[in-house]
């Protein structure tokens, strides 16, 4: 029933990079969103606002979701910033227990945030989890592939539909009477693995029609554009999945009186300067939010948003006033401005960044540290230890004469080289083509070492493949960039610039979790 504050409704798939039919109008057709269809993606979008320039904290999945969680760079998160070996600060305040606390029934379906056991999860652990018909849903294109073995496709499909209405009804029936909610939907079906074929099988999506697509540091082979392709048939899943949400809530009448924000924790997994990157394929993701009477429809926002942001304009959409603690800036009055286009002047720039990703990626199990400036036109990647393998060490796999491992291997087994960058028929395509001369290049770009500082003129080079940190006309640019950067990092307390001793170097953040 409709109650003064609003319902909130997060959407937050895994891995799902910035990819929804509603970008195609600004990207043009020559991007893989040309392929796509997300209607209930585009509704939110178009009945609410489009944002351009929504990214990431961190480009990896348990420093993303504590940021998100607690309003904060992921570097102030304590070992919540890592991924495996992750503990979470019960003494750092979080957006849903806050909301509990004022009033709201508080719970999600899949993934949240799970480094460790119930007890450690800021959201509340099982107490808050509703999902009583399981969780398939993660597993969509398996799932849908053994189950047409004996039904059809879309009969298959709507068995995992259905679990996704069970699911979310248990967790409103559980709703105490007249209470408003914040429900986290969180699919990880983007995430690694899917069924290789999935994308055409299941979806219709053709491969080849990927020809020209791709970001040009990728090459441009049918293996690869399969691969594409099937994860894009898994980012259809999560929008029809969006959509028995807001269909349930328009059946009881609660659409109009929920915010509904929608996007991922990070770019596409499996492929080089995605996931694990602070390039744009790793940190820039969909954003669309819908809220009648509160976001005029049909806006297109280009503000630089951080998706940290997100916590305290939850807060502040509830009527509760953000923590101090929270370093995210809340994002209501830019909701509720009727503009388009940048609309607050001083959001013109997001700062994002990594530690440790995969605990045995490097010897000693230490992380990759890196922090990046994005501007409209620029980025800027400051790379603390040069001397590191950015994607985990290659296990002898950078000298192109030594025999790769079976090709089979390197699609699903992850650990076995460049642990940062998750197993897929991509990665295992570019091993095993990787000395081949129209591969080289790019194959150093996504496995290779990185230099210290790393700048891109984006106006000129929108799939950053040049660095021109060394040409002398971008001196002053990349003077102001590098000072903008280190200064935040300093005033956040950044330990990469505020310790002697940086404590992600060091145990407990170096131990290898049990």
């Amino acid at each position: 029933m409709p109650h003064d504050k609003p319902n909130i409704l997060f959407v937050f798939a895994d891995d799902w990079g910035r990819y929804a039919s509603a970008y195609q109008k600004i990207e043009g057709d020559n991007t893989p969103n040309a392929l796509l269809n997300t209607p209930n993606f585009d509704r939110v979008a178009s009945e609410g606002a489009l944002f351009t320039n929504g990214f990431v904290p961190a480009p990896s999945c348990t420093p993303c979701r504590s940021s998100i969680l607690s309003g904060r760079y992921f570097w102030q998160t304590g070992r919540a910033a890592i991924l495996q070996g992750a503990v979470w600060d019960s003494s750092i305040p979080t957006f849903p227990l806050i909301l509990e606390e004022n009033g709201y029934h508080i719970g999600y379906t899949y993934k949240v945030w799970s480094p460790g056991t119930p007890r450690d999860q800021p959201y509340g652990g099982d107490r808050t989890k509703y999902a009583p018909a399981g969780d398939a849903f993660g597993r969509f294109s398996h799932v849908v592939t053994e189950r047409a073995k004996e039904m059809s496709v879309e009969a298959a499909k709507e068995t995992l539909y259905d679990e996704v209405r069970q699911n979310f009804d248990a967790f409103l029936e559980a709703r105490p009477n007249g209470q408003p909610f914040c429900y986290w939907w969180g699919p990880t079906n983007t995430h690694r693995t899917w069924e290789r074929g999935s994308g055409k099988k299941l979806w219709g999506l053709e491969p080849d029609d990927l020809k020209g697509r791709l970001p040009a540091f990728l090459p441009d082979v049918h293996e690869i554009r399969e691969d594409v392709a099937d994860y894009l048939g898994e980012c259809l899943a999560v929008d029809a999945g969006l959509g028995l949400l807001m269909q349930r809530l328009e059946e009881i009448g609660e659409l109009d009186n929920t915010l509904i924000v929608v996007s991922g924790d990070h770019g596409i997994p499996g492929f080089p300067r995605a996931k694990c990157n602070l390039y744009d394929l790793g940190c820039e993701v969909a954003l669309a939010a819908r809220w009648p009477g509160r976001i005029p429809e049909g806006r297109v926002v280009d503000d630089f948003v951080n998706l940290m942001d997100l916590g305290p304009t939850f807060l502040q959409a509830a009527g509760i006033e953000p923590p101090e603690c929270m370093s995210g800036k809340g994002l209501l009055e830019v909701f509720e401005s009727s503009e388009s286009g940048q609309v607050d002047p001083e959001r013109t720039f997001v700062v994002t960044g990594r530690e440790r990703h995969v605990a045995k990626a490097r010897e000693g199990n230490l992380p990759y540290p890196q922090r990046a400036i994005r501007t409209r036109d620029f980025l800027y990647i400051r790379n603390f230890a040069p001397d590191r393998w950015p994607m985990g060490e290659p296990k002898g796999l950078d000298d192109p004469d030594i025999m790769p491992p079976p090709y089979e291997d390197l699609c699903w087994k992850t650990f076995i080289c460049y642990a940062d960058l998750d197993a897929s028929p991509t990665k295992a395509w570019m091993i095993h083509h990787r000395g081949e001369e129209r591969v080289k290049n790019l194959f150093e770009m996504g496995f290779g070492k990185f230099p210290a500082e790393e700048l891109y003129d984006l106006r000129e080079d929108p799939h950053y493949l040049n660095n021109v940190i060394g040409q002398s006309r971008y001196s002053p640019k990349r003077i102001e960039l590098s000072q903008k950067l280190m200064a935040l990092l300093r005033e956040q307390e950044d330990p990469r610039v505020a310790e002697e001793s940086c404590r992600f170097e060091s145990s407990p953040y170096t131990d290898v979790p049990s």
